[in-house]
């Protein structure tokens, strides 16, 4: 994770032994921001290596909001918008830039002056240019499952992080 200019407000660990722990979490997560931050917005930046599970988070949290149907990959597209009800939730994937001038090129400063839930994977991609998230994810292959460290940087973050951080067994302050 990028070293950011901003004292983190909050941090939890939830170890995902896996598949279905990473899609409560999700879920949890999902269900945190869509009761309590919508009308807010969110910029959620999501670290980790190729196949670490970025996606499938993001997949997980988009059904969990209630989004029926495919769940794209932005790998080229490099946003995928969607609406969900009343909730507007925008997908990015980074991981194509070259240079962080990419993302003002792209036009996509526009997506983060509206009420959101942006998801960005690879945001060291556009660091620089992009602002301090709310939240910030990074997912870890550990063994057979995975380990999300989930830091708050934000009010708005803290508080939907703390929201969804509520079952002991698997979350841990740090």
């Amino acid at each position: 994770m990028p070293v950011l200019p901003v004292s983190p407000l909050a941090e939890y660990r939830f170890d995902l032994p896996d598949e279905s722990a990473t899609d409560a979490l999700a879920a949890r997560f999902a269900h945190a921001y869509g009761d309590q931050i919508a009308p807010a917005g969110l910029h959620v930046h999501l670290h980790g290596d190729l196949g670490a599970g970025k996606t499938a988070f993001v997949r997980a949290t988009l059904r969990a909001l209630g989004h029926v149907g495919r769940v794209r990959s932005p790998t080229y597209t490099l946003v995928e918008p969607y609406q969900v009800g009343s909730l507007a939730v925008h997908h990015f994937d980074l991981y194509r830039f070259s240079e962080p001038a990419e993302w003002r090129e792209a036009g996509f400063d526009e997506y983060l002056g509206t009420p959101a839930l942006n998801l960005i994977e690879w945001p060291e991609r556009a660091e620089g240019v992009l602002p301090t998230p709310d939240l910030s994810f990074a997912i870890d292959v550990v063994g057979d499952g995975r380990c999300l460290r989930a830091v708050a940087y934000s009010d708005t973050g803290r508080a939907c992080l703390v929201a969804f951080a509520t079952s002991p067994e698997d979350a841990r302050g740090v």
